[in-house]
């Protein structure tokens, strides 16, 4: 069985709590993001993956208010956290989000989840032309497909702290391993290279909140008038450029 599982925690180092900080109708990105997902995939399981932190009691009251199922794990030991997610719930495949990226893509969603679940593959993502993984990129616009079996045989081969933060690092950088696919990302994406709508900072909530509220006002609603959208603003692109320099990854 297929889940989609939102990892999420308030303990950021750059913006503690920036899930949760008010982004748009005084709801936190968390919250926004779990309606769209109940809106456009409420034929699957959606589970928050977050900790036992007591901090993280506010990710809760959020799943409660939203009748969201959820699960409590290791802060750290995101490998460990997600695995029991799987056991737990029974998934035998997982779609990986992040909760810090207010502007995922639900028509690539839609792509991602067809194409992992009806192939025998350990790992789908989408990647750049040059075969980076875009969970390494700043455009925050994907989640990753992973199966338990490839988190639980990543699980038995390293102890490596690295890898048991990020969960699929091993997988994609051990291909001969796992059965792993990338779908590689449309070349028009690439040509705007300075876009970042990942949310790792202060600087990126306040530009990304502004371009939230506009986008809704401009009625956009695929990732390609997005980008265009977005690449129209020079002022929007210098901000961005300066986050992507300042948070490389």
């Amino acid at each position: 069985m297929l889940g989609i599982v939102i990892q999420a925690r308030t303990g950021s180092n750059r913006l503690p709590n920036k899930m949760l900080l008010p982004f748009h109708s005084e709801k936190g990105i968390l919250e926004l993001l779990l309606e769209k997902l109940q809106k456009n995939f409420n034929g699957f399981p959606i589970i928050v993956a977050t900790t036992t932190k007591n901090s993280d009691n506010k990710i809760i009251d959020i799943c409660l208010k939203q009748n969201i199922k959820y699960y409590r794990g290791s802060e750290q030991n995101v490998l460990n956290r997600s695995i029991s997610v799987g056991n737990k719930f029974k998934f035998t495949k997982i779609i990986r989000i992040c909760a810090d990226n207010p502007f995922l893509s639900i028509e690539d969603l839609r792509v991602l989840i067809k194409k992992f679940q009806n192939r025998n593959l350990d790992y789908l993502s989408f990647k750049t032309k040059k075969g980076i993984p875009v969970i390494k990129t700043q455009y925050g616009f994907w989640a990753e497909g992973v199966s338990l079996q490839a988190l639980k045989k990543t699980q038995q081969e390293t102890n490596n702290l690295t890898y048991l933060e990020h969960v699929t690092n091993y997988i994609y950088k051990n291909k001969n391993h796992f059965n792993t696919k990338f779908i590689t990302i449309d070349a028009f994406i690439e040509k705007h290279k300075n876009i970042r709508m990942t949310l790792d900072t202060y600087e990126d909530y306040i530009l990304l909140q502004e371009i939230y509220q506009k986008h809704l006002l401009e009625d956009i609603r695929t990732l390609k008038s997005l980008i265009e959208y977005v690449a129209s603003n020079k002022h929007w692109l210098k901000k961005m450029n300066k986050q992507i320099l300042n948070n490389k990854k």
